[in-house]
């Protein structure tokens, strides 16, 4: 088999087209080569099979029916230029075979037919020239692999590389070169590699750089590595090669130079060798250790360091061959280590060379090092092994914390607990009492009593190690506790003793009789204990003072209970008040609601019996059960029921506890035979007019608190408010008057002042008005003129403002502004009526119509309490009639202003005829506009004539003839 046969071997040969000679040729290629044939009619067919990359050549006929060979040619160029593909025709001609070539055919072959018609003895021919179609299709993609592949190597991004002309000059360079040189390349073509500007600004580098191009000139491979360190820039240190390039005939043609920046790799070449040093230091310094052994147990390397924890030389340690002499044996299973490759903390026990047992965690790893097949890394954890137990320990001392209740508890646990956590079998607790200023020992262990006796309790402000302590807030440890000045008790025999601030609770004391037991551990442990013990202290006190607050708020809660529901009953008894018309309604629904759904057991309110001293029953509820009858309630202020005892003394009287006195008091038994066991009452007064007192009783020991008793008193005196609103309203309706007529002996009266300052006589003429600046009233002046009453009125502190209302030669009148209520008001208040104030030279006398409903005592003691020197003149009966019941609704319907303008106006002689006075003068007094004046005066006279015809009738003015 020729040459060509191998060409065509694993070959995929695709023959296109329905020529007649494309069967026996596809049977030819099957028969005489090892190629793979396939056959497609179309020219579509065709590039659907170049297109999924399924031939390595192409064989197609010149006619493809409704396209051509050439056709074909064209579309798999525009696919790809690499393909051979080969165009066959026995017809063809030199135009065919032009467009063949200009399209892009590897190979155009025209087939001579033969006499017979038969073309298979050219099919040898084709054959070949597809074969060398292939080779060189295969010998052009592999020119352009290599060119590729050089372009790759020479535009490596990582690697600066110029290209030399056989002098040394510079004849090209990648991009990465051109970035590493600030002219551009072009300006140093044909300049020496070695005089450019990344060079030549040292001189020992551009040597270096010359050195390694002359050896490749010399036809050697040149090597250096150049460091570069320039103004303004980092160091970067680059590694140059330079290759010679040789031409067929052995001739130099070219130098490649290579430069590689290696300053990453120099500084990590340099931080590996400082890691190593550091860790050489590391492992002599550092407290674990490393063994190295063979299979055998011999040691192969021992760490400098051993002597940290087994206290012995490297040489000694050698010499006790083998390990498990130092960490005994059986410490793991070699099959185990076998088949995981490494054991991690295994615990073991060892004695070091001063004989102390030390607890140790060993990792043992499969290693190949030198002659060393096992490495053993050993850790101390005798610390920590003590200090685990102790944090066991001092966790199961926490728990017992959460069950402590008291302080007292908290200090025993921390006592009985402390040899297992710090290993000090001497402990003691002191707790801080504030209210006596001292630290009692109030836990001891028999450890500390036998070392040190018994603790005697220690005041805060001693000088001492303990108070000391306590009030810096700073812990003490010392080795030796007797080297401390401040130590109080030099018999001792503590000598290694801490002292720790409990917070504000007290302090810990731990010691021991041996010298210098606090390590960092022990002090860390001890601290540790403390504050676990300060924390529980602290729980305690804060659930105690939760504890508090519930009860308070227990007990606030049960308080505002309390006073809701007094406050409901304070509702109830208002509404009452509202709709009461008489007092008796008043005082008994007053009873009547104090002791509604068991608020209370009994409720009455009785009058004062001035005659026989007493307190006089009027109206009561509950469960008396004959109560009132049995007891005498004496007005006293001591010993006596209280009832008595408010009706004597006019404040709240509260008795928490009947039975506390009940052989000294007669009261109480009768109170407590009926289940009284606590008592309230509260006086019925009401600006200095007492009503009676209102006395209750529970069935439970001090149900009446400080609110309650507030409350209650409070409502005493509305009580006495609504009591004295309906004798008002009473009043107006009487028929039946008391006239009582006094004499005041106060200089300070107002009245009487300004009477004697003028030289006149002054008579209040009613019209009073209080306002926010005092009060308003007219009053009459005779004897003198209203001028000399206006002067001596500006000089008077008690009057604010005089103004004239109406003058003639003799007298007048005038409204005075005075500083003061003025006495009619607060007699008003109960119903009394003054109908005249006279002050001159005879003195000064009030005549005052009281209402048979009020007492004629109250009224002197009221009119007392304004003014001085009162005595009774006279007193007499009078019958009224019922324009006084006619006034009141006259009044009732007028306005303060309105009455103020026609007093204002009836007084400066407006409505006498002829008139004093003009509308417009009593406006300009009044300081309102006329109109305004008019306007108050026809309302007050429509409302008057109202009152007279609308309200009180027709009938009640009888007709008259003519």
């Amino acid at each position: 088999m020729d040459s060509s046969v191998n060409a065509l071997r694993s070959t995929h040969v695709l023959l296109v087209g329905e020529s007649g000679w494309m069967a026996s040729f596809e049977r030819y290629l099957e028969t005489e080569t090892e190629a793979t044939v396939d056959a497609v009619a179309t020219a579509s067919e065709a590039l659907e099979a170049v297109r999924e990359h399924r031939v390595d050549c192409v064989v197609c006929a010149a006619d493809l029916g409704s396209s051509t060979g050439v056709d074909l040619v064209a579309s798999i160029r525009a696919e790809t230029t690499a393909l051979p593909v080969v165009v066959c025709t026995a017809d063809g001609d030199e135009a065919t075979a032009s467009a063949a070539i200009g399209a892009g055919v590897s190979d155009y072959v025209a087939l001579e037919t033969s006499p017979a018609g038969s073309l298979d003895g050219q099919f040898g021919d084709l054959r070949a020239r597809i074969d060398r179609s292939i080779r060189r299709a295969k010998r052009s993609v592999t020119r352009q692999d290599r060119a590729r592949q050089f372009d790759a190597i020479f535009h490596d991004t990582r690697t600066a590389t110029w290209v030399l002309d056989p002098d040394g000059t510079v004849a090209r360079a990648n991009e990465t070169a051109r970035n590493r040189v600030p002219e551009p390349v072009e300006a140093v073509v044909g300049d020496p590699f070695w005089t450019l500007s990344r060079w030549s600004h040292d001189e020992a580098i551009e040597a270096d750089v010359r050195r390694v191009v002359e050896t490749a000139l010399d036809g050697a491979f040149g090597h250096a590595v150049v460091t570069r360190s320039s103004a303004g820039e980092s160091t970067s240190v680059v590694e140059l090669s330079a290759r010679p390039v040789h031409n067929g005939a052995g001739e130099l043609v070219s130098i490649v130079v290579d430069g590689v920046d290696i300053t990453e790799r120099v500084t990590l070449e340099r931080e590996l060798r400082q890691s190593e040093e550091l860790h050489r230091v590391t492992l002599n310094n550092m407290t674990d250790t490393v063994l190295m052994t063979d299979e055998d147990g011999e040691y192969t390397y021992v760490c400098p360091n051993v002597h940290f924890i087994f206290g012995y030389t490297d040489e000694e340690i050698r010499s006790r061959q083998p390990i498990d002499d130092l960490l005994g044996e059986d410490l793991f299973d070699r099959e185990e280590l076998a088949a995981k490759g490494v054991l991690k903390n295994i615990e073991c026990t060892a004695t070091d060379k001063a004989g102390r047992e030390h607890t140790l965690l060993v990792n043992v790893r499969e290693v190949s090092i030198q002659d060393g097949s096992l490495l053993y890394s050993c850790r101390d954890i005798t610390k920590r092994k003590q200090r685990e137990e102790a944090l066991a320990t001092l966790q199961g001392t926490a728990r017992d914390f959460l069950y402590a209740e008291t302080p007292y508890e908290i200090a025993q646990h921390v006592v009985d607990d402390t040899p297992g956590v710090v290993d000090l079998d001497a402990s003691a607790v002191y707790l801080f009492d504030a209210d006596e200023n001292h630290l009692e020992p109030v836990a001891q262990s028999a450890r500390m009593r036998e070392l040190n006796g018994p603790l005697p309790s220690v005041r805060a402000d001693d000088a001492g190690l303990v108070s000391d302590c306590f009030l810096d807030d700073e812990p003490l440890f010392f080795d030796d506790v007797h080297d401390s000045e401040r130590l109080d008790n030099r018999a001792t025999d503590l000598r290694s003793v801490a002292y720790i601030p409990l917070g504000d609770h007290g302090v810990f004391v731990a010691g021991s009789s041996a010298v210098g037991r606090f390590d960092a551990v022990s002090r860390e442990l001890t601290d540790l204990l403390a504050a676990t013990a300060e924390a529980a202290l602290d729980r305690v006190r804060r659930e105690g003072r939760l504890r508090h607050q519930e009860r308070e708020l227990q007990r606030r809660n049960a308080e505002l209970t309390a006073l809701d529901r007094i406050n409901e009953i304070i509702r109830e008894i208002d509404q009452a008040l509202v709709g009461a018309e008489t007092r008796v309604e008043i005082e008994h629904a007053v009873c009547d609601l104090l002791t509604d759904d068991d608020r209370f057991s009994f409720a009455w309110i009785g009058v004062v019996d001035s005659t026989n001293d007493v307190l006089e029953p009027r109206s009561w509820a509950g469960d008396e059960r004959g109560y009132l009858d049995e007891t005498t309630f004496t007005i006293a202020e001591s010993a006596v029921e209280p009832a008595g005892r408010t009706a004597a003394t006019q404040t709240v009287t509260t008795v928490d506890t009947v039975p506390a006195r009940l052989r000294e008091e007669s009261w109480r038994s009768n109170a407590l035979s009926r289940d009284f066991l606590s008592v309230l009452s509260v006086p019925l007064a009401y600006d200095e007019f007492t009503y009676g007192v209102l006395t209750v009783y529970a069935d439970t020991q001090a149900a009446f608190d400080d609110t309650a008793r507030e409350v209650l008193a409070e409502l005493g005196e509305t009580i006495a408010s609504a009591t004295s609103a309906i004798e008002r309203k009473n009043a107006l309706l009487t028929t039946s008057v008391t006239r009582v007529e006094f004499d005041v002996e106060d200089p300070t009266f107002v009245l009487s002042r300004l009477a004697d300052a003028a030289g006149c006589e002054l008579t209040y003429r009613g019209g009073v008005q209080q306002t926010e600046h005092g009060s308003d009233i007219f009053v009459g002046v005779e004897r003198a003129p209203v001028d000399a009453v206006v002067t001596a009125a500006s000089s008077l502190v008690s009057v604010e403002g005089v103004q004239p209302i109406s003058s003639d030669e003799s007298g007048g009148v005038v409204r005075l502004r005075v500083a003061q209520p003025f006495l009619a008001l607060g007699l008003a208040d109960h119903g009394a009526v003054v109908q005249r104030v006279t002050a001159g030279e005879d003195g000064t006398t009030v005549l005052v119509d009281v209402p048979e409903t009020v007492d004629v005592r109250h009224i002197t003691r009221l009119l007392s309490n304004s003014v001085a020197g009162v005595n009774l003149r006279s007193k007499r009966t009078l019958e009224e009639s019922s324009t006084r019941d006619l006034h009141s609704r006259f009044l009732e319907q007028v306005t303060d202003r309105q009455l103020e303008v026609v007093q204002t106006a009836y007084y400066s002689g407006f409505f006498e005829s002829p008139r004093e006075s003009t509308g417009e003068d009593v406006a300009a007094a009044l300081d309102i506009s006329p109109a305004a004046f008019y306007r108050h005066s026809r309302t007050v006279q429509r409302k008057l004539f109202s009152t007279l015809f609308d309200e009180v009738g027709v009938a009640a003015f009888p007709a008259t003839n003519g």
